[in-house]
């Protein structure tokens, strides 16, 4: 695979921080070490899913335990867990699971500065970033701070071959939203773009195969790099929306949205060259094919979005526009979103 003339950033400014990533089968047993490295003597776990494990392996390190945070990050949840962090003195932030416990854990970095360690049971791509997000009243947050990014990041393919087969493909989607929006993105650069294409690869290849959990979490790892790297378009300005006023389930809406969002951007004849030429330009399709094969939802309506809140999506969308590389307005967002909430299949009068 190479990238044409019309792939590669022209010009970039490349900004990476320092991140240490341990990856391979059974490296969640180096938990110990890993936050002895960060010379963290007393920290809160937020866990999802093995949280027991983490427990035994850290022991006295442990001073307080949160498991099944919310999904979207609803501020009344980082309240309390922030009056936690400070009554038990701890001096670090494990988070073991997908994006609601690592992005609880985030939350509690940006209230009280304190470090985290990431082990990653999904590939949401949210321990690689300097991203974090918080919701309330219905409308969720987002911004970048260098406090809330994980020091430390670990991938054990092993924690993610148990996840029921839907939900593995759904949070694969999901990091194969990163990678795209990363390869339109106003700031990327030549390490961000061949970054986002080897996950597409990867990700869209190991799902139309037999899905190993190596290879996905490898692409989960290259999209949350370049999910960190790059600004965001408008595919994720439409899912915060979406998940934060209406509390849909996150990476359901990603693989829902994601084609819809794709066909309408790469009716920009330049983009459409930048996605042939990494072999992506059928990606719209590819993505709807993949979430039909995986039997996830094809629709909006399908996961509890009314009709009539369309118009709520749209305003808010273009009340702040993202960086895109088609105009953000009302009737083109609007027409997107009803073919969104219809499940409409991509080159069935895709929008122009």
């Amino acid at each position: 695979m190479s990238l044409g003339e019309v792939g590669f950033a022209p010009a970039f400014v490349h900004d990476q921080r320092a991140l240490r990533v341990v990856f391979g089968a059974g490296r969640l047993d180096e938990l110990p070490e890993e936050v002895d490295r960060l010379e963290l003597r007393r920290v809160l776990l937020v866990a999802t899913r093995y949280a027991d494990r983490a427990r035994e392996l850290l022991g006295e390190r442990v001073v307080d335990v949160v498991t099944d945070p919310r999904p979207h990050v609803p501020v009344d949840e980082v309240a309390a867990a922030t009056a936690r962090v400070r009554t038990v003195g701890a001096d670090g932030l494990v988070a073991v699971g997908g994006g609601s416990a690592i992005g609880l854990a985030k939350a509690l970095a940006l209230e009280t500065g304190l470090p985290v360690l990431a082990v990653s049971t999904t590939y949401s791509g949210s321990e690689m970033t300097r991203v974090w997000g918080r919701t309330e009243a219905g409308r969720k947050q987002t911004g970048r701070d260098d406090r809330v990014a994980p020091r430390t990041v670990i991938y054990d393919p092993d924690l993610v071959a148990q996840l029921p087969r839907e939900t593995a493909a759904a949070s694969a989607l999901n990091a194969v939203a990163h990678a795209a929006e990363a390869l339109y993105a106003p700031d990327r650069s030549v390490l961000s773009d061949i970054a986002a294409a080897e996950a597409v690869r990867i990700l869209t290849t190991s799902l139309a195969g037999s899905a190993p959990p190596t290879d996905l979490l490898r692409g989960a790892y290259l999209a949350g790099t370049v999910l960190d790297l790059t600004t965001m378009g408008l595919h994720h300005k439409l899912c915060h929306v979406l998940g934060g006023s209406f509390d849909l389930p996150h990476a359901e809406t990603h693989s829902i949205v994601l084609p819809q969002v794709l066909a309408f951007n790469l009716a920009d004849p330049v983009l459409a060259i930048r996605f042939r030429d990494v072999g992506a330009d059928d990606l719209p399709a590819r993505v709807q094919q993949l979430a039909s094969r995986y039997a996830l939802p094809m629709s909006l309506r399908e996961i509890g979005m009314s009709e009539a809140a369309i118009g709520e999506v749209v305003d808010a969308v273009v009340a702040a526009p993202p960086a895109n590389p088609r105009a953000v307005e009302g009737t083109a967002i609007r027409a997107l979103l009803r073919r969104a909430w219809a499940g409409e299949p991509i080159g069935e009068g895709t929008i122009a």
